[in-house]
C-alpha cells in the first residue's frame, strides 16, 4: 500500500509512518446517482470503524452529458420495460429525497464541491485535506496522474465486476449477459489505465439466471 505512485515516482509523504491507533484519512469521490449509489452508502456509513476518518465526500454529476442523451443510452441498454421501471425508481428517489448528498449530510460528512476532480482548484483542496487514501465509488471521471499521486497510500476503486475480465462501464450488466453465477465486486488500486490496478480484495454477489439488472445492481452496491 505504500509503494510507488502509478507513474513511478515516490508518493508525497510516503516516508511518514502511520502511528499506532492513528485514524486513516479518507476522501470519497462518487456520483450523484439517486438510484443505485445510495445503497452503497447506506451500508457503508454505519459500518465505518473508528480508525477511518472520512475527511470529505465529492459528488460528481452521474453523466457529463445532456439528460436526453443519457435517457436514450439507458433505454437502449435496459429496454422499454426496465427503462420505465427505472424512471419510476428515479422519480420515487427524488420524491423521497433519497440521495448520497442527504445520507452524507446526515452523517456529518463534509462536501468538497467541484465540477472536475482534475482541476487545479480541486487538487489544491485535496492537498489541504491531506487524505491518506482517495476512494472512488462509481465516480464518472477518470483520475489523472496528479490526483492519483496525491494521497499517501494511493487511490482505491470499488468496481462491481471481476477484473480484468469486466473492466469498464456497467460490469454487472456484462456479467449477467455472460451468464455468470456471481457478480464479483472488487477493490483495486487505481493507476492510469482504467480498472488496471492491483486487486486488493473481492466479494462474490450471487446472481440468478432470471435476475433483473436492477436487483443485481442493488445487490452489488450493498
Amino acid at each position: 500500500m505504500t509503494g510507488p505512485a502509478p507513474h513511478g515516482k515516490p508518493r508525497p509523504n510516503s516516508g511518514r509512518n502511520q502511528a499506532i491507533g492513528e485514524s486513516i484519512r479518507v476522501l470519497v469521490v462518487t456520483a450523484d446517482n439517486p438510484i443505485y449509489v445510495p445503497f452503497f452508502f447506506e451500508a457503508l456509513i454505519p459500518a465505518l470503524p473508528g480508525t477511518i476518518q472520512v475527511v470529505g465526500v465529492t459528488l460528481l454529476p452521474a453523466f457529463h452529458e445532456p439528460l436526453f442523451h443519457t435517457a436514450r443510452r439507458v433505454l437502449g441498454l435496459y429496454g422499454p420495460m426496465d427503462f420505465a421501471r427505472l424512471c419510476l425508481r428515479y422519480a420515487l428517489a427524488r420524491v423521497c429525497r433519497r440521495s448520497v448528498s442527504r445520507l452524507t449530510e446526515k452523517a456529518g460528512l463534509a462536501r468538497i464541491e467541484t465540477r472536475s476532480v482534475n482541476s487545479d482548484d480541486y487538487l489544491g483542496r485535496v492537498a489541504e485535506l491531506a487524505p491518506d487514501v482517495i476512494v472512488s465509488v462509481a465516480a464518472p471521471e477518470i483520475f489523472k496522474t496528479a490526483l492519483l499521486s496525491m494521497p499517501r497510500l494511493g487511490c482505491l476503486n470499488v468496481h462491481s465486476g471481476r477484473l480484468p475480465a469486466y473492466r469498464g462501464m456497467m460490469p454487472v450488466f456484462w456479467q449477467l449477459l455472460a451468464g455468470e453465477s456471481v457478480a464479483v465486486v472488487t477493490v483495486h488500486e487505481m493507476v492510469e489505465a482504467i480498472d488496471g490496478g492491483r486487486v486488493l480484495d473481492a466479494v462474490e454477489v450471487p446472481l440468478d439466471r432470471q435476475d433483473r439488472l436492477a436487483r443485481a445492481m442493488v445487490a452489488a452496491k450493498r
